[in-house]
């Protein structure tokens, strides 16, 4: 009679193929149910180029004009389809290109894996002709990277990329393969990694701080919740909400965490962080009770550590340990995944209100409003605001569409004033904060939700990094939506300058090309608005078009962005002009 694990050897033998490391990499990527990947040619790994070929009809594979615009582009996958993204390069100068999309992910927790080429293994450390140590380079820009240098490791290799990219704490992993690996032959068998030794990637929840956690909650004054994207991550959408509405807290998000949360919800007080807003910024220092959920305590959000919600006791729900104490001591750390947490928590919670607490929230939004809002969205003067450009994408809409936002002036606003009723809808460079991201990021976006708008919202300064990513829309029919809001200014950076650096605009000017005919010469609609009377109509056509849609509106060139943290001061320094 046959041992169980002689009957696994038996099934095994029965299920096994022979074919090349490149097919094997196919068969992996089919397995783990990739369907479309990002890339870029070359040498070092042709010949998984050429098994795409023959598996065209099972996998897609776009063609992305540069290897960064292939990480972004797999981040915006990524980002709203909840699935992994893939990114493929050739070695050397292609796997270089990998590397700030590689951290990028990394610091914004996204699944992605990268797959590169690399010389046969007898030219390693040769220096041969675009040779690289792209594990060396790329090590503290992933969760984990492994070069494959014999065939028979490719199996079990992607099993362990596509489990460690998406569990626990996502990010992003490298594999480099040599050349000879891709050749050579192996009888081949996929099984599913379900488990690394030592690595632990979802906490066990500590019963004893969750009931620590309820009862502080249930004797607040004044609480507060700040959540960010791992309530997204953790798919714990409803949870939150539950928490919010049966313990009456007022919620604020971190820009990651947008679109977790209905941002019309009556307990959605806003965001936090530099150019968030005064009420949710100024009252941290005043709850007593700071509830953060699946948020990092990051500098832009605390400003100051040494003044920051000093009164408050602190409970952390977190996934990763590394991030507890580590920016900000928690009174109650709730290590676990986000969904079980919040869930197990929802029941030992009393029902509460906090009315006086709210209006406290109230009262600092009409100051606000009053003094920034009500002019950045009904202007008194000629010019364009980035606020009512962004608000009328919202109308037109109907709060529906994604919304990929680049990095800048252009950002804040987007965070600030884009209106969501669906998780998953804003996307953004959060903690690298990658000029150049959207464009590609949109084009992934737009591939991870097709029954779904998406509206690329890019500076003049960051389209220009990645605007040849033009011909990957042009090539694949792609129907993104592209919203230039062009100030001819770096913005932030001059913003800062006029601030603190006695407006001398050092390199902050820019000089633009006619971005309408740019769009055009890749067959793009395009317009261009500089006036108020075309915005509304413009913008309604753009987003009815079935088709890639461009649209430049020229906005005022020293408008700056308010509420403002400036930078080292406390969150209660928030300026409002």
């Amino acid at each position: 009679m046959q041992t169980l694990k002689e009957q696994k050897e038996e099934t095994k033998k029965d299920t096994t193929i022979r074919i090349s490391g490149a097919e094997a990499i196919i068969h992996c990527l089919l397995a783990e149910g990739v369907d479309v990947l990002y890339g870029y040619p070359g040498g070092a790994i042709m010949p998984v180029y050429d098994e795409l070929y023959k598996f065209q009809d099972k996998l897609t594979h776009i063609l992305t004009r540069h290897e960064q615009g292939a990480t972004h582009a797999a981040q915006g996958y990524a980002r709203v389809s909840g699935k992994v993204g893939v990114a493929i390069a050739t070695s050397g100068p292609g796997a270089t290109n990998l590397v700030t999309g590689l951290a990028d992910a990394q610091i914004d927790s996204t699944p992605m894996v990268c797959i590169t080429g690399q010389v046969p293994r007898h030219l390693l450390g040769s220096d041969a002709f675009q040779e690289t140590d792209i594990i060396g380079i790329s090590t503290p820009v992933t969760k984990w990277n492994h070069q494959i240098t014999r065939v028979e490791e490719i199996p079990e290799v992607m099993a362990k990329a596509f489990y460690l990219a998406k569990s626990g704490r996502p990010g992003p992993v490298l594999v480099d393969i040599t050349k000879n690996a891709q050749f050579d032959e192996l009888d081949f068998s996929y099984e599913h990694c379900t488990g690394v030794r030592s690595y632990k990637p979802v906490p066990k929840p500590n019963m004893d701080a969750i009931d620590a956690a309820a009862k502080l909650i249930n004797s607040a004054k004044k609480p507060f919740i700040v959540f960010g994207q791992g309530v997204i991550l953790g798919e714990a959408e409803e949870q939150l909400k539950a928490l919010v509405e049966k313990a009456g807290i007022p919620a604020a998000w971190t820009i990651l965490g947008l679109s977790a949360m209905d941002t019309d919800h009556p307990l959605n007080v806003g965001m936090v962080g530099m150019h968030g807003n005064y009420g949710p910024n100024v009252l941290t220092n005043e709850c007593d009770v700071l509830v953060a959920i699946g948020m990092r305590f990051d500098d832009r959000v605390t400003g100051n550590l040494d003044t920051y919600a000093k009164q408050a006791k602190v409970i952390h729900f977190e996934i990763d340990p590394a991030e507890i104490n580590k920016n900000v001591t928690a009174d109650i750390p709730v290590l676990g995944d986000s969904k079980e947490t919040l869930s197990l928590l929802l029941p030992k919670i009393k029902e509460n209100k906090h009315e006086e607490w709210h209006n406290e929230f109230k009262e600092k939004y009409e100051i606000e409003y009053e003094t920034v809002i009500k002019e950045e969205l009904n202007p008194t003067k000629d010019g364009l605001t980035m606020a009512e450009v962004i608000n009328e994408i919202n109308v037109a809409s109907e709060h529906k569409a994604v919304i990929v936002s680049d990095v800048g002036q252009h950002q804040m606003i987007a965070c600030r004033y884009s209106k969501f009723k669906q998780t998953k809808s804003n996307i953004t460079s959060g903690g690298l904060g990658t000029m150049g991201f959207a464009l590609p990021a949109a084009i992934g976006a737009k591939m991870g939700a097709m029954d779904r708008e998406v509206v690329a919202i890019i500076g003049d300064g960051g389209y220009q990094m990645t605007i040849q990513e033009l011909g990957t829309i042009f090539q694949n029919k792609t129907p993104v939506k592209i919203v230039v809001l062009n100030n001819d200014h770096l913005g932030m950076v001059r913003q800062w300058q006029e601030l603190f650096f006695e407006s001398r605009y050092a390199s902050t000017v820019m000089s633009n090309p006619d971005f309408v005919k740019i769009a055009e010469g890749y067959d793009i609609t395009s317009k261009r608005v500089t006036e108020r009377k075309d915005l509304k109509a413009t913008i309604k056509e753009m987003m009815a078009s079935n088709e890639a849609y461009f649209l430049e509106v020229k906005v005022e060139k020293e408008d700056n962005v308010f509420p403002m943290i400036p930078s080292g001061a406390s969150v209660s320094d928030i300026r409002l002009k």
